[in-house]
């Protein structure tokens, strides 16, 4: 049976349709049974994604294949696979592979449901498609509902609050061009005037400490919220605590 098998990072990110420099490369690789039906499919995968990413190697060989199988594999190459990320497309004769992460449950139906509906019933489609965590649920969960502590009254980092921004910064550095906005909380404490700074300067720090892991500077704005948005009762101990934190929300 014919077999191509489209691998590495084959799909660009949803949000890097406009292909930039340092894209990762679409390699695709398997037999085809002339330079005609090769010719074919390279110049389909150079339409999509730019000649300057597709990696050729694909070799020729004897291999039997169902009928119009040349057109039919065509039709799978689309527009519609840029919204993949990490992907892999595998045909192996009337068998057609997907995997990779997309944005929503919604997309991952329409992708396969459109390259079933533009091959003949003989074909089987197996939909390995997943939903991938959204920008936001990749900073909630580094997070974790942590507060990332400072010294009593100001805006010099303890030493977990830098071991959890370690961890952030990782989380920061995956959202790539993504913007983020750290916010800065207080409790009630004191007042609102001098909160307000306070809030405004930690979020600063917090910056400052993840600029220095690496993220860029240009992607992250702050902002101090004071006493303005808690979310436990000001009245306890504990409810004081959990509002005195970090927020890390994604604006873009």
């Amino acid at each position: 049976m014919k077999r191509v098998f489209l691998s590495g990072a084959l799909f660009a990110a949803v949000h890097s349709a406009a292909l930039a420099d340092g894209a990762a490369p679409i390699v695709v690789s398997g037999t085809v049974a002339d330079e005609a039906s090769r010719a074919a499919l390279l110049a389909k995968l150079r339409t999509v994604y730019g000649a300057d990413r597709v990696v050729d190697q694909l070799s020729l060989g004897r291999v039997s294949t169902p009928p119009n199988w040349n057109d039919y594999v065509g039709r799978l190459i689309g527009p519609n696979l840029k919204l993949v990320s990490r992907g892999q497309l595998q045909v192996d004769g009337n068998t057609v592979s997907l995997r990779g992460d997309v944005a929503s449950e919604e997309q991952r139906q329409k992708i396969a449901g459109d390259i079933a509906a533009s091959l003949d019933a003989g074909y089987v489609v197996n939909n390995g498609l997943r939903v991938a965590a959204s920008e936001q649920g990749v900073l909630d969960a580094a997070l974790a509902n942590r507060i990332i502590e400072f010294e009593s009254g100001k805006a010099t980092l303890t030493d977990s609050g830098k071991s959890i921004l370690d961890q952030m910064s990782v989380a920061l550095l995956r959202l790539k061009d993504k913007r983020v906005e750290v916010i800065g909380h207080t409790d009630n404490a004191g007042s609102r005037a001098g909160n307000l700074s306070l809030s405004q300067a930690r979020a600063e720090a917090v910056k400052a400490y993840v600029v220095g892991r690496g993220v860029k500077a240009e992607m992250i704005s702050v902002a101090g919220e004071g006493p303005d948005r808690p979310v436990a009762d000001n009245r306890t101990p504990e409810g004081r605590a959990r509002n005195r934190r970090i927020e890390f929300k994604v604006v873009q």
